[in-house]
């Protein structure tokens, strides 16, 4: 005879200081922790001398992370960093994740303190996919967010070096943000050249990362609605990066249509995305960026890939696949005929 597990409250609980872990990560960059660790392993006095804040406020949160295996502390009380910190949560190395927990803190948990009422009325309090509320939200976080899409972009590189004809390629930058996918595009391809769209005040963050990759001259930019400025034609490749789901189902069916006629016969189309399954049952990051949507845009949503794929199919590319790469989900290509 086989008993079925007591039911407990212990997840509920769990959930209910699911902001804890955030905040306090975001609050030990913000006070160099990492950073100061970085150098070797300290005391809390010595980590209070080095980033002058409170001995009282660095003895809890420092405390915390090393239950949460961020920082280990050995038995004389000096604390260091683990593989995982300091390879992600370290601000003057490249893999530096920790822009993305200052984002959440400051933009998006201030607006899903209203869920309950954006659940009532199925509205934002602010949509920031609207250029007159959005251009700010943007500019601040799009150098943040880097790290996330960077190697998925070099997987995407390579695999189009790879699989791609000799000659120069025209890359279409669709929402470009910091420029992360068609920066890792032109550094694979010396032919590489970039036509970059996005709204005008976030062009000068697109064009100052470029310019940091020594790739400015290769640049050129549009700014402007994706749906009412032209994008030329004859692109080899065009990259959407996590925008469809701030756009909308249909939106994002007439920017699919629109990047279609922009690209040359044989071009390919690449869509960066959280993706859900087709039943909407996980993964658990896609639903929860979903009502990450319904928070912060008018319309917004995550899909499936089969849901991405027939609107592919329906502006007119053929052979919709997944190419696996670093990031929540595979990413979308298909070809232009």
């Amino acid at each position: 005879m086989t008993t079925s597990a007591p039911v407990t409250p212990e997840r509920i609980m769990q959930f209910a200081w699911g902001y804890v872990p955030p905040l306090v990560l975001e609050a030990a960059i913000r006070h160099r922790v990492f950073d100061v660790l970085d150098g070797g392993p300290k005391t809390i006095t010595q980590v209070q001398k080095e980033t002058g804040a409170s001995e009282r406020g660095l003895t809890a949160v420092m405390n915390a992370l090393v239950g949460m295996e961020f920082l280990a502390k050995d038995k004389q009380g000096l604390f260091s960093l683990t593989p995982e910190s300091s390879t992600f949560l370290v601000s003057t190395k490249p893999s530096f994740h920790g822009g993305f927990l200052r984002h959440a803190s400051e933009q998006l948990i201030p607006k899903w303190l209203h869920l309950n009422k954006i659940v009532e009325t199925g509205r934002p309090e602010s949509a920031v996919n609207l250029e007159e509320a959005g251009s700010d939200f943007f500019q601040r976080f799009v150098v943040d967010i880097f790290p996330l899409s960077y190697p998925a972009a070099q997987t995407l590189s390579r695999h189009l070096s790879a699989n791609g004809a000799a000659g120069p390629v025209r890359v279409l930058d669709l929402a470009a943000g910091s420029g992360v996918w068609s920066i890792a595009l032109a550094q694979g391809s010396e032919q590489a050249t970039v036509t970059v769209v996005d709204w005008p005040e976030v062009i000068p963050v697109t064009r100052k990362t470029a310019g940091k990759f020594g790739l400015a001259d290769r640049y050129s930019f549009i700014a402007g609605d994706l749906l009412q400025v032209d994008f030329g034609s004859g692109h080899t490749v065009a990259t959407l990066g996590h925008i469809l789901h701030s756009e909308g189902r249909d939106r994002s069916r007439e920017l699919l249509k629109k990047t279609f006629w922009a690209l040359a016969p044989g071009g390919t189309i690449a869509v960066a995305e959280f993706l859900v399954n087709a039943d909407r049952t996980g993964p658990l990051n896609g639903l929860f960026f979903a009502v990450n949507m319904l928070v912060n845009t008018d319309s917004g949503d995550t899909y499936s890939f089969e849901e991405i794929s027939s609107w592919l199919t329906e502006a007119g590319f053929t052979n919709p696949r997944t190419l696996d790469a670093p990031g929540p989900s595979p990413l979308i290509l298909a070809t232009k005929p």
